[in-house]
């Protein structure tokens, strides 16, 4: 007797998937697609073949040559991550601590020179422009003719 052919990696990680209920459909769908990217990435190479350098190769490709997000990469990471994990049994050291991206922080508006100038003569009040006894400028309502 011949025996069984040897499975496929991505059918391997389907049935760990189905063996581990708190992740949905979804999740496992994007984990699949990450994991072929990271697969074919590296022509095909096996994971067991491959380490931590392989996945910072991987993920620095996609923060620089496809310019994703950083919530992106990380989900890209996690992927990776689930597939050492829980499909091959291998651990990391602590990978996913040190390479996880981190989002950029907000910058402040920039307003333009339209807006600048509306603000700044917004800000010039003489005391015409304030009611009798009281400091702050009176509310002036401009009507608009309707047609």
């Amino acid at each position: 007797m011949n025996p069984p052919p040897p499975r496929k990696l991505l059918d391997v990680v389907r049935e760990t998937r189905a063996a581990l209920p708190r992740y949905s459909y979804r999740t496992e769908q994007t984990y699949l697609d990450w994991i072929k990217r990271y697969l074919l990435f590296h022509q095909k190479k096996h994971p067991r073949e491959m380490g931590e350098e392989e996945i910072k190769s991987f993920l620095t490709h996609l923060a620089v040559d496809k310019n994703v997000a950083a919530a992106t990469q990380n989900q890209a990471l996690n992927a990776i991550l689930f597939l050492y994990r829980e499909v091959l049994k291998i651990e990391l050291e602590n990978i996913g601590a040190y390479l996880r991206a981190k989002g950029h922080k907000r910058l402040p508006t920039v307003l333009t020179k339209k807006v600048k100038m509306a603000d700044d003569f917004s800000d010039r009040t003489t005391d015409r422009d304030r009611c009798p006894g009281n400091s702050q400028p009176t509310k002036v309502r401009i009507a608009h003719r309707r047609n």
